[in-house]
């Protein structure tokens, strides 16, 4: 029972972090390191609780959650692409300015401070029906699945065709990887920039609506818990490979669901709550060590 638990939170957690995973690796395939998917997953979760609460359902909370992700996120290539500003400067200035808008909402508008409560705010169905849950060790992952989890695995297996053979994935590619071969085709490296940033705050943007709905129904400041900085960790461990950086996904979502159950069994929980992020810092270190290394090998 207890591994059937793990199994189904994992699931769970990972969904956000391969959401952003997802839309990151397609930036950075367009030459742009997006350390910003934090202030756009925290934006969507924002706006997803609000119009859930209006609207009464979570589909349109979805929508405009992924929208508002696109829009900061194109809003945030126009500083890097028309500006030439540092992407990584404008990055953490976006992720300070979000959270503290954010922040200034809550307080002048909701009169809240720091976690937002609202009525009538929809959680996202699930596509099975409980009885799945008696199938052993999956059952209860199974019943746990809802439309942004099937969404995210869809992407895994979808965006490596659309990168490889479709005239806008091949356009994003040439973009990051040859610019200058781009500029020979006639092809807007801005323009194809500014596309995979507001892709990529899509993305992010569904993923800040799936840690808001999926379970909990509501906003807190710290809702994300870093998991934009996971999210790049991963597709950099991944090498820009979607199946590759899902599955560090995966292990980025079972290690957060071992260390919440350990917390449960009596273990300090502090302690225990760093486990997820000192395998990103593992992870980032092996990535630069074998980047090291390929590069001495190289001729």
């Amino acid at each position: 029972m207890i591994i059937d638990q793990v199994i189904a939170a994992s699931l769970t957690l990972t969904t956000p972090i391969l959401l952003a995973a997802m839309g990151g690796l397609v930036n950075r395939q367009g030459g742009i390191v997006n350390i910003a998917l934090d202030a756009k997953m925290l934006a969507g979760a924002f706006v997803a609780v609000i119009v859930s609460s209006m609207t009464g359902g979570w589909f349109f909370a979805v929508v405009a959650a992924a929208v508002a992700g696109a829009v900061i996120g194109y809003l945030f290539s126009l500083v890097i692409t028309r500006a030439n500003a540092n992407m990584i400067v404008a990055g953490l200035g976006l992720n300070v300015l979000v959270a503290g808008l954010i922040g200034f909402v809550l307080n002048w508008v909701y009169d809240s401070s720091g976690t937002l409560r609202l009525p009538d705010v929809q959680l996202l169905p699930k596509f099975l029906p409980d009885s799945v849950s008696s199938i052993p060790l999956f059952g209860l992952a199974l019943s746990e699945l809802e439309p942004l989890t099937v969404f995210a695995w869809l992407t895994v297996f979808a965006l490596p065709f659309l990168l490889a053979n479709t005239r806008i994935g091949l356009w994003v590619r040439a973009t990051g990887n040859a610019p200058q071969v781009a500029r020979a085709m006639g092809i807007s490296g801005r323009n194809v920039q500014d596309f995979s940033t507001a892709f990529a705050g899509f993305f992010s943007g569904l993923g800040g609506a799936h840690l808001a709905l999926a379970s909990i129904g509501l906003f807190n400041e710290g809702l994300t818990a870093g998991r934009g900085f996971i999210a790049l960790a991963a597709f950099y461990f991944g090498r820009d490979r979607p199946i590759a950086t899902a599955l560090v996904c995966l292990l980025f979502g079972f290690l957060d669901a071992t260390q919440i159950r350990m917390q449960t069994a009596g273990l300090p929980p502090k302690l225990i709550g760093t486990i997820p992020y000192l395998m990103v810092l593992v992870a980032l270190c092996i990535a630069g060590w074998r980047n090291h290394r390929r590069k001495a090998v190289a001729p």
